[in-house]
Parts: structure tokens; sequence; C-alpha cells
């Protein structure tokens, strides 16, 4: 992934595609590519960096053509390179492909291909769809080169396996673009004389706002006259385009009035996306052989801020799920920790950007140590993953908000993915428990579809609680982190002071800040531990407090005799109900700034990427 621009008409395609790719950067990238179909040859450029350094490249490079695409990449499979860098090209180099999405089965295809003689360029999964097409065409028959392509990029649609969308041109059909959406954007751009495809709206939305919105298992025709889409089963659908009315700078919020909002709704996606690599082999990522595995016997999580409370909700299940010790620490505190050097120590490292200055310097000293290490990150190339043995990726895309939500709750979706593969290999986990538990993880996008549902009702909430001076967040057990988490993103954009407390530990200290109408959010999903939460919301209703209940559905009835409020939240899993539980929470920090006036993406005192210590 990141970002996808393509272009057909009566002009010169270069300046639309750069400016186009410019349009993108805000969605984060490391390279920048760009093809030309400059007569029948076509002509590609990549860099490594800005689509500044891209834009030098192709001045000196010079292509014309009235047909060409571009691509601004964040890397998933290989380093950032220019060698990694879209668009990638079969053997002949009359094809070429830009790329969003992960194909799930491409080192099967890759093998295949090479036995074949098909030779590969880069290290990434895009270039196996190059190749299929190159491979397909030898094998399909048409009345002509367009009805050639178009059968053979079907296909190799049916070959490759995950979430993707992609862009084709084929040197021997000017004047075509062709598109593919399954479970990744991908949007096409009417225009007079010509059309554009992209990932996103605002790639193009200079030239044209009429749209036509893809649907999965779709194909897009583009020519300079006109758009042809077809259905999964390769049937011609008349598709009415929409009429877009934003401007620019709320296209590239997707319609949101800001990247916090937008990335709490990108979270069913994040987790899916992240899922399709939850089987991973964590042995082999680490170096480890089942042996290995089994010979653990400390584990080490190393964060700062939402990263931290990832670690410590992943303190819980690897503790229950694998059986192995876990600290967690403060990544800023772990350097100055006397750390006795234990044998078959795994650290593991949480970290969104992968640049955070302390977390890079506590796993070093991991290292130092002799520890296994692992990192847990969303960017793949950056100086964490560079230092660690192994890197599980988050593939929740880049997340612009300073106030994390997405990457949260994918990172927590990898710590219990690592721990289930570390149950199962130490023999802590039967096959059926490893089922069961495998079950509840592949529904949790499902049930965040549900949670983000909970804005309105939220949104309503603040209205009556924006103007308190102090909010408190309560919770037991695995959801302790999450009352720490709550508490943290409140803080972050609104700067209101707020305070996460485990919720057995309010009579020891924190009860006495709670004065009349002090807004109490209590994180009690119907579990074992019901009854206990149910006593801390008496206890702070006695004392005056506004109490807000985050429940399922099996509490509701309970909950709304000790409470002011009542938010049902969709049940899962036990151990997963706290990546459901946070949404209300991510809902209502955004809703308290907005409400307020503050800076929701950017705000004060913070940054997104902390490289210095």
């Amino acid at each position: 992934m990141c970002g996808i621009i393509g272009y057909v008409g009566n002009n010169n395609s270069v300046p639309y595609i750069i400016d186009g790719l410019k349009r993108l950067e805000y969605r984060g990238y490391d390279s920048a590519g760009i093809s030309i179909l400059q007569g029948h040859e076509l002509v590609t450029v990549r860099a490594v960096g800005k689509v500044a350094e891209l834009e030098k490249a192709t001045l000196l490079a010079n292509p014309k053509g009235n047909t060409g695409i571009g691509h601004t990449r964040w890397a998933t499979h290989g380093k950032p390179s220019e060698e990694n860098s879209h668009p990638h090209t079969d053997c002949t180099g009359d094809i070429v492909v830009v790329h969003n999405g992960i194909i799930e089965n491409y080192l099967t295809l890759r093998d295949k291909l090479e036995s074949r003689g098909h030779r590969f360029k880069s290290e990434t999964d895009t270039e196996v769809i190059a190749h299929l097409i190159e491979e397909n065409l030898l094998h399909v028959r048409a009345e002509n080169d367009q009805d050639r392509l178009l059968k053979a990029v079907q296909k190799t649609n049916k070959e490759i396996a995950g979430a993707y969308a992609y862009g084709v041109l084929w040197a021997r059909t000017p004047g075509l673009l062709i598109g593919v959406k399954n479970q990744s954007p991908m949007v096409v751009g009417l225009g007079k004389d010509e059309n554009f495809l992209a990932s996103d709206v605002p790639a193009f939305l200079k030239h044209t706002n009429k749209v036509l919105f893809l649907e999965d298992g779709e194909i897009a025709l583009l020519h300079v006259d006109g758009v042809t889409v077809l259905d999964k089963d390769g049937k011609e659908k008349e598709v009415k385009p929409v009429k877009i009315s934003w401007d620019q700078q709320t296209a590239e919020k997707g319609g949101f009035a800001h990247f916090m909002l937008k990335e709490i709704y990108d979270q069913p996606q994040a987790i899916e996306d992240t899922l399709r690599t939850a089987r991973a082999d964590f042995g082999k990522i680490l170096g480890l052989d089942t042996t290995g595995i089994r010979e653990l016997r400390n584990i080490h999580i190393i964060a700062c801020g939402t990263a931290y409370h990832a670690g410590l909700v992943g303190k819980y299940y690897i503790e229950q799920l694998a059986g192995i010790p876990v600290s967690v620490d403060l990544a800023s505190e772990y350097k100055y920790r006397a750390i006795p050097p234990l044998p078959h120590t795994l650290a593991v490292a949480i970290s969104q950007s992968g640049e955070t200055a302390d977390t890079i310097g506590a796993i070093k000293k991991a290292k130092e140590l002799g520890f296994r290490t692992l990192a847990i990150c969303n960017v793949l190339g950056s100086t964490l993953t560079r230092t660690c043995d192994g890197t599980f990726f988050t593939h929740c895309g880049p997340e612009i908000s300073v106030a994390s939500t997405k990457a949260f709750t994918s990172q927590i979706t990898s710590v219990y993915a690592l721990a289930l593969f570390l149950g199962k290999a130490n023999g802590n986990l039967s096959q059926a428990a490893f089922d069961k538990a495998y079950k509840g993880l592949l529904a949790l996008s499902k049930a965040m579809s549900e949670a983000v549902k909970l804005e309105y009702e939220v949104r309503h909430l603040t209205r009556k609680i924006y103007k308190a001076d102090r909010f408190i967040f309560l919770g037991r057990n695995v959801n302790f982190p999450i009352a720490l988490e709550g508490a943290l993103k409140l803080k972050e954009v609104s700067y209101r002071s707020a305070e996460g407390f485990a919720a057995g530990e309010i009579k020891h200290g924190p009860i006495s800040i709670i004065d009349k109408g002090t807004p109490v959010f209590m994180i009690m999903p119907h579990d074992s531990l019901f009854e206990k939460m149910l006593s801390a919301c008496q206890e702070c209703r006695a004392r005056g407090a506004f109490v807000v209940v985050i429940t399922t559905k099996n509490g509701v009835k309970q909950a709304k005799d000790v409470a002011d409020k009542v938010i049902t939240v969709p049940q899962t899993d036990d151990l997963l109900q706290p990546i459901i539980d946070v949404v209300p929470l991510q809902f209502l920090a955004y809703w308290i700034a907005k409400r307020l006036g503050c800076d929701i993406d950017q705000p004060r005192n913070l940054a997104k990427s902390v490289t210095v210590e």
C-alpha cells in the first residue's frame, strides 16, 4: 500500500499523476513511482523518499504519454527501496502493476512462477500480479488485445488471495487502464475526455468531482472516452456516478472532519488486515525452532504511551494463553533498570512508527542482555524493525492523527496472535482451545463494525459532561489498561484532567477526588468481575459522581440501577473484549475535544513520532 493514481486522456499524463501523488502524501509513504505509456513503450521511474524526489527523476527521464499510472508505497513486503517501489513489471517489461493491500498466497505463487522461468526483481507481493498476468496472457484467447488483457486479469484475480486493489497497463493496449478492487479502496474519476483511477478521491478531485465507487470483485476499464465496469461475474454493470461536494482537505479525510474520527472508523478494516497475518509463524520470524519457543521462560514488553497500554493488555493475554510470565515496562524506564540477564527471555517492543527513541534505546539494551527481540510495528524498514530479530507488522495503514486509535487496537490484536502462537507451540493450549480462541479472533472485525456505530450515542452524552474539570476511568483485569487508555486519549486531545485506575484501588485514595457531577466511566462487560464493578459504581455514585457504565448486553439491566448512563457494546470473547470496549472512549475523547474547540489531529505540545529521549 499506499496511494494509487492513474490517468487516461488526451493530455500528457505526467503532470496529472505527479500532482495526484502529491495529493495522496497525507496517507504516508516511503517511496514513489510512475509508469507512462510512451507510444508502445512503458517508461518507469521510481524513487525512495518524497514525491519531490520522484518529480526530479521524472523531469530528467522526460516521459510523455496520455496514459500512465503512479503509486506511493508504504512498505509491507520488502524494505523501502527503489527496487521494491511500484510500479512493478513482468519479465518483458511490457506490463506494469501498482497495488495496495496484501496478497496472502504470494510466496506460493512466486515459487510456482519461478519454476516456470519467471525472474523476480523485488521482495514484494505486488510483483507476483505482474508475472501472473504475463503468464496468463500466454494461455487466454480473445479477438483483440484488450479482451486478452481483461481475461488474463480475471484469471489472475481467481488465483490471488487477500485484500487488494490494483491498476494495470500493457504496452500493447495504449489508451487502456484497468483497475481491480477487492476489499481495498479503488475509485474512478469521470472527466471530460479524460478519466482517472485512484485509491482515494483527493488524487483527482482537482479535475473532477464525479466519482464511481467500485465494489469488491469489480473491474473497471478506463478509456479516454468512457469507463466500463464489470461485476464479479464479468458482466457489464451500470454504475451511477456520485457527485462529491467535499473540498480537498475534507476529501483527504474521507469526508470526516478529522483524521482521528476517520481512523476510529478505519478500525474494522485495520483489524481485518492485521488478522491476515495472525497465523504468522512467529518461530520463523524470531529464528526459533519449536524447542526454542518451548524454552522461553520470560517475556518483557517494552513500549511508550498508548503502545504501553497495548502491552499491558498483552500481559494478560500471554500469561493466560501461553503460561509465560510477562513484565511490561515503559521504555523510558527499562533502560535504567538493573535487569538480570535471564536466559530464554524474549523482549517485545511495540511502536506504531518504529522510530520512538526510548523504545529503540530499550530494545538495544535487551539485545545487549542477550534477549531475543521482536518488534510489533506499523512501519516496515523503520529503525525498530531493523534493530529487532524479527517483526510482526500491524497492517493498519498510515495513522495521521497524533492520538493513536487504530494502531492501538491493531497492536492488541497482534499481541493476542503472538499469545496464541506461543500457547500452541509450548503446549499450554490444546488444539481445541487454540481453534476456539482463533475463531473469536476472526469475529473481532465484525464486532468492531458494530462498535463504531456508537458514535451518535457518545456524541449526545458529551453535551452533558464536556465542561467537567476532571474525568475518571475505572476497569479491572484486562480492562484496567483500557481505563488508562481512555484517560490518556482524553488528556491528549481535550487537555482535560483525566485519570485511569484499577477499580479495586478506588477506595485506596482516588475516591477523594470525586466531586458532585464528576464523570466516572466504568468499563465493565458482563464477565466474572461484573459484580465487583457494580460495587465500585455504587461507591462512586454515593459520592455524587455522574456514572457512565460501558457494558455488554447481559449487564445492561443491573447497570441501569447504579448508573446515570449505560452504553452497550458488542459482546465478544472475554479476553478480546477490551478491543471493543475502548471504542466509545475514543469517541468520547474526540467529541469532548471538538466541543471544546481543540486541535484534534495535532494537539498542543505533542508529536506523532517522539524521536528524542
